[in-house]
């Protein structure tokens, strides 16, 4: 079976295996109280959803476990997963100590700093000792590589670690980062097939499919959320893919949501210590400006699904 069938195999298992368990899951999630607590810095108007099951990225996170046991079989393949995996249970752990020791603000920042500082060392160094990463870096749309030996580690490390937040900090209204990262893994399913990484490619593609199934409970109105347990494992995975095919830097593209997501937090902070309590935002991350200007949840999906996958476009002109 050539790779295109494979991965469009992968795409149905991935889909099937998340649409199927939903059902099973979200009850589940509900009968041990694992729903969602309504932070009171938050929107008013999502007080509503407090108590919805959360931690639901286990859903597609079970698809893509599924496709990557049958399928995945290659070294890159395995780094993908297992660096995933690492920040989903970093998430997990998050999700575990908000909803079921209670603690509203989950695992300390600087604790979840610490271990996704350490999750993304390992991935690197070890990454680069066995020769799945390289030590060169291209920069999109020229033909320049640079050089930067082990040095490179700290660069992925920052890269890494900022855009696990930045896909975290997305995760924020119904289907966003679902969708978002949907087309951000169709992206990668396709890169992956023209660089001919098999591995990489059946991850992505399981991954596409497995988000289709989960985004069926997870568009508003959500019956589910995938919680930081999910959205971690969505930021390992994007940043992994992008390391592993040796482009870090086209997150920049690819991931322009989430990175629009992460500098509205950073300008609003800043913003407001230095003027003494003005804003830039309505609110922020950017998606709740957009909802406090009127903005429906289902139109600010639609509005930043179409900004990435434009984001992507140009990111697969810059080496085809």
């Amino acid at each position: 079976m050539n790779l295109p069938m494979q991965s469009a195999l992968c795409a149905i298992i991935g889909f099937l295996v998340s649409a199927l368990s939903g059902p099973v899951i979200i009850p589940w999630l509900q009968k041990l109280k694992i729903g969602q607590q309504i932070l009171e810095i938050g929107p008013n108007w999502h007080k509503s959803k407090a108590g919805t099951p959360t931690m639901g990225g286990i859903i597609f996170i079970l698809g893509v476990l599924v496709v990557a046991s049958i399928f995945v079989r290659d070294l890159k393949g395995l780094f993908v997963v297992l660096y995933a995996l690492s920040c989903g249970l970093i998430g997990f752990l998050d999700d575990y100590i908000k909803v079921v020791k209670k603690r509203n603000l989950g695992l300390s920042a600087s604790w979840k700093m610490i271990l996704l500082l350490i999750a993304s060392t390992a991935f690197s160094v070890v990454g680069i000792e066995l020769g799945v990463i390289k030590t060169t870096l291209w920069i999109p749309f020229t033909d320049i590589y640079l050089e930067l030996s082990y040095f490179i580690s700290i660069l992925l490390v920052f890269i890494a670690v900022g855009f696990v937040n930045a896909v975290n900090l997305t995760d924020g209204i119904d289907g966003l980062a679902g969708s978002v990262t949907f087309v951000v893994s169709l992206f990668f399913t396709l890169t992956s097939m023209v660089f001919l990484s098999e591995g990489l490619t059946l991850f992505s593609a399981g991954l596409c499919g497995s988000l289709c199934g989960f985004l069926i409970y997870n568009l508003h109105k959500a019956k589910v959320f995938m919680g930081d347990t999910g959205s971690l494992f969505l930021g390992g995975a994007v940043v992994a893919l992008s390391i592993l095919n040796d482009m870090p830097f086209i997150l920049i593209l690819v991931g322009i949501i989430y990175l629009i997501e992460a500098l509205s937090v950073m300008l609003q902070v800043s913003y407001f210590k230095l003027t003494h309590g003005k804003r830039i935002f309505k609110m922020t991350p950017i998606h709740h400006h957009f909802e406090k200007s009127g903005y429906s949840e289902n139109k600010i999906v639609l509005l930043f699904s179409a900004i990435t996958l434009l984001g992507c476009t140009l990111a697969f002109l810059s080496f085809v």
